[in-house]
């Protein structure tokens, strides 16, 4: 089924069907009546020699330059070639379409005064499979994501170079080939294509939406861990949870309950500590602030992709224009830098677990490192340490990117947000997690094999997953193969399809 852009609306869960697999778009009919409304403005104060920064001014420092006539089509040309400067490896196409995605949505509001004939093109180019090659880095998040979403504009004139069929191409032979006219650039379409923060605003909802799905992950390989471990599980009455307020730790009770339902842990059958460590009882209250950090991230990347992140905006109903800085992309680099820190922190709690598990001191009677042959054999002893480097560089990475601006233009954007590096740090801390996790699920499979009473289904379930991809360690062997499986099984979010089936959502 089709995607109607309208302007407002677009989730987290839409940009990744468009982006990550490829729904097709198209334009609302009320948003193409928006678009060319504004431009029949623009092009009338353009006759009229109005003074409009960025179309018939310079930009940046440059903004008090004006422009003669035949100096406006030409400009936009060379602001594009002078913006696509970035530099590093290919963006992930998924990101690419997400920006465009975006991008496309602005321009739906008919603020932007930019030509039907540019908006359609990157709809059209969506739906064709005409992926922008884009660098990853090089935008500050300010004035938008320029570099990056310049190497999206080349396309409008035949340019840059882009994916077709998984074939990298000259922009012009993949247009071409997909049956896509160029458009060229006119007047404000340059600067139209490229002046928001849609690169950092695609890669946080793609984040956030693979992030949540972790965090379900995380809940998952906690439970399989209380129950290895013989927790009381007093501490996850949802009583308790509600009487304090927070909505993620009462969603995260749940969830953990759904989890052990149906076992003898839950069910009183095994005897427990009066009172277990905190790694072990104040799950709800750690995974929960991140849920709220989440909540609170996604209601802000959710405004951004609905808002008009542009410069100048155009009011048509006024026939009025406003510069201004609605490109800045501190809001949205502020919230997600912050998610990107609490999976880090669940991370962390994640490893404490794992501690737990290999400790014959803490493990309440599970084998030293998880192995029946200790001595001889070292067990998981060694898994511990993968995951601990891992976690060294999320801390590392997960120092705030929003307070590291540097001013750029001769200081006429002497505040910037750093946004990109926030979307680029966060996917690392992401990818880490996985690998943590991943080890935290295989210890606790390895542990509940140890144990001889029966588990929740939910826990039953995911061992059941683990075990088609881990075996059982009995004696020891090279882990590394075991390790990387673990962390393409979490990334692939198998263990939370297959468990959700049997308890329901985690939500």
């Amino acid at each position: 089924m089709t995607y109607i852009i309208t302007g407002s609306g677009l989730t987290i869960k839409d940009v990744v069907a468009v982006a990550r697999h490829s729904k097709k778009v198209e334009l609302h009919p009320d948003a193409i009546k928006r678009i060319n409304k504004c431009r029949t403005m623009l092009e009338n104060k353009i006759i009229a020699g109005e003074i409009m920064y960025g179309v018939n001014t310079g930009i940046g420092e440059f903004s008090e330059v004006v422009l003669n006539d035949d100096q406006v089509k030409d400009f936009q040309k060379y602001l594009i070639y002078n913006h696509a400067a970035g530099i590093g490896d290919a963006m992930p196409l998924e990101h690419v379409r997400g920006a465009m995605l975006g991008r496309i949505n602005v321009h739906a509001h008919g603020n932007s005064g930019v030509r039907i004939e540019i908006t359609q093109t990157l709809v059209d180019m969506l739906n064709k499979g005409v992926t922008p090659y884009v660098c990853e880095k090089g935008s500050v998040g300010a004035s938008g994501d320029l570099a990056p979403m310049s190497q999206i504009a080349l396309l409008m004139m035949g340019e840059g170079k882009a994916y077709y069929k998984g074939e990298l191409l000259h922009g012009k032979e993949a247009l071409k080939k997909a049956g896509i006219k160029i458009p060229g650039l006119q007047a404000r379409d340059g600067l139209a294509t490229i002046n928001g923060s849609n690169v950092l605003t695609a890669m946080s909802a793609i984040f956030l939406y693979d992030a949540n799905r972790w965090l379900k992950q995380a809940e998952i390989a906690a439970a399989m861990s209380l129950e290895a471990l013989k927790a009381n599980m007093k501490p996850y009455t949802p009583k308790l949870h509600e009487v304090r307020g927070f909505k993620g730790a009462i969603r995260s009770a749940n969830a953990i309950n759904k989890l052990v339902n149906g076992g003898d842990l839950k069910e009183g059958k095994v005897k427990c500590k009066v009172q277990d460590a905190y790694s072990m009882r104040s799950t709800p209250q750690v995974v929960g602030a991140a849920h709220d950090a989440l909540a609170y991230a996604r209601s802000q990347v959710e405004i951004e992709l609905n808002g008009v992140g542009d410069n100048p905006i155009f009011f048509p109903d006024e026939n009025l224009q406003l510069s201004g800085a609605n490109f800045q992309g501190t809001p949205v680099s502020v919230p997600v830098d912050m998610a990107g820190a609490c999976i880090t922190m669940v991370s962390v709690m994640s490893e404490r677990r794992m501690n737990r598990l290999n400790n014959p001191a803490l493990s309440v009677g599970l084998p030293a490192f998880l192995t029946k042959g200790a001595g001889m054999f070292s067990g998981l002893m060694l898994s511990q340490y993968t995951a601990d480097m891992q976690i060294v560089e999320q801390r590392i990475l997960s120092a705030p990117a929003f307070v590291q601006s540097i001013p750029a233009a001769a200081d006429q954007e002497d505040f910037v947000s750093m946004g990109m590096n926030t979307a680029l740090k966060n996917n690392q801390i992401l990818d880490n997690a996985y690998g943590i996790l991943g080890i935290e699920f295989m210890a606790a499979a390895q542990a509940l094999d140890f144990r001889e009473y029966n588990f929740g289904h939910g826990v039953t379930k995911a061992k059941e997953v683990i075990r088609k991809y881990v075996e059982f360690l009995d004696i020891d062997r090279p882990l590394y193969n075991d390790h990387n499986a673990m962390k393409a099984l979490v990334k692939s979010g198998e263990i939370l399809e297959e468990v959700e089936k049997v308890v329901g959502s985690l939500e």
